[in-house]
């Protein structure tokens, strides 16, 4: 593979408009600190996401919001995040990934203030939708990002170190929303958090991220060879299945989010030990996505993924199994849905990699595409699985083993019925 020295900052590259001394004079921007910057951006969607978990039910008593209703606030911004992502890709592959991604942080911070000022619920939930579908650079363009400088099961592992960071903040964001609830006394204080976690990422990611996209594989904003370079990210048989499988899978983990709150405030009466409950899942996806890290370049992507899907599956059926049950307890929940969020760290991160793998020239339409198909088929049947809460985790539980099972399938027919592939060096 030739040498990025513009993606890794050793040499100024001919897009970065900074003077030329403060580029040449620069530090490189290492591997750590790259896989460091683009998991806390990502990091800021799931700050959107979670930080307001806790201050759910304070919401919904001040604005008048009634039964599940309250989810909006987190399914909007999901649903509008997901078809968002349809949008930066194209502009990124024609002007650079960091003009869209200021763009795309700008957005992110005045919408979180925006929040702060919301009179009912109706405008608080389209304040989201809008904070969600501007700011979605934030999250297709970190793996474009990261396949510009590299590919093949290297890729999948520095994806996976991104996710370790990445998963680290819903770990403790209700914690911190909890805490801003109780020091400020008021929900809308959490909104100005995520502003100025927002104004922190864009001073790191200005002074130090250089223009990664190489000059050659800039493309035209051609309406139609846009269309045409997004159709064939989501169309290829090779990808399709693992773009349409983490959908269904991270589908079931937005069900959980949506209704975690309720699930475990109400259903399993511990509100008080929620961020705890939650902090503890979070971190056992973070700690699978390291596990997956050290070994998915042994093992390769395709082969540690599919082992955890069929986890995933057995998993699944043990918690449609316990949801049954009349006397499910908080003792059995939570352990199961733990360890299936563990094995989503040896999905997503893989799922993701694999799909985006072929498409180098064309990265940033592509994982605008793949995160648009992704984010809003999950979005939308997290939401569905919310709304079906019923006072008990049956919902929830069914939807997991379901949507793994036809993740299964999809997979499948990507592989030609042929599992576990080997090892991918890193290619262009």
């Amino acid at each position: 593979m030739r040498n990025q020295s513009g993606a890794a900052g050793e040499a100024p590259h001919p897009s970065d408009t900074r003077p030329a001394t403060a580029v040449a004079t620069r530090k490189p921007v290492g591997e750590r600190e790259l896989i460091w910057m683009m998991a806390l951006l990502m990091a800021l969607n799931a700050f959107g996401i979670d930080a307001i978990l806790p201050a759910l039910e304070s919401v919904a008593v001040d604005l008048g919001a009634t039964g599940n209703s309250r989810q909006y606030v987190v399914g909007a911004y999901l649903l509008a995040a997901g078809i968002g992502t349809l949008v930066p890709g194209a502009f990124a592959d024609r002007y650079g990934r960091r003009p869209v991604l200021f763009t795309a942080l700008a957005a992110y911070i005045v919408f979180s203030i925006a929040c702060t000022l919301a009179t009912s619920f109706e405008m608080l939930v389209i304040l989201r939708a809008i904070q969600g579908f501007s700011a979605a650079g934030i999250i297709a363009l970190p793996p474009a990002i990261i396949r510009d400088r590299v590919g093949g099961d290297k890729m999948a592992r520095m994806m996976s170190l991104i996710f370790v960071i990445f998963l680290l903040v819903p770990a403790v964001a209700p914690s911190i929303g909890q805490g801003i609830l109780l020091l400020a006394g008021d929900w809308r204080f959490i909104f100005g958090g995520m502003a100025f976690a927002g104004v922190l990422m864009t001073a790191w990611v200005y002074i130090r991220l250089p223009e990664t996209l190489h000059e050659e594989d800039r493309q035209p904003i051609i309406v139609r060879q846009i269309a045409r370079n997004m159709t064939h990210a989501v169309t290829l048989r090779e990808t399709i299945g693992y773009t349409l499988g983490s959908a269904l899978v991270f589908g079931g983990l937005f069900g959980f989010i949506n209704s975690s709150q309720q699930l475990i405030g109400e259903a399993f009466g511990a509100g008080d030990k929620f961020p705890m409950i939650f902090a503890i899942c979070a971190g056992c996806m973070a700690i699978a996505n390291w596990s997956n890290s050290r070994i998915v370049e042994r093992y390769g992507a395709r082969r540690v993924s599919h082992v955890a899907l069929f986890l995933f599956i057995a998993v699944a059926a043990a918690q449609a199994w316990f949801a049954s049950q009349p006397d499910e307890t908080l003792w059995t929940f939570v352990p199961l849905m733990a360890a299936n969020m563990s094995l989503l760290g040896f999905i997503g991160a893989n799922f993701g990699s694999i799909a985006l793998q072929p498409f180098r020239h064309i990265a940033g339409a592509a994982s605008s595409a793949q995160g648009f198909l992704r984010m809003t088929s999950g979005a939308a049947l997290g939401a569905a699985i919310g709304q079906a809460y019923d006072g008990t985790a049956r919902p929830l539980a069914i939807a997991l083993l379901a949507t793994a099972v036809i993740s299964l399938a999809f997979v499948l027919f990507s592989e030609r019925g042929t599992l576990f592939g080997p090892p991918q060096p890193e290619a262009e």
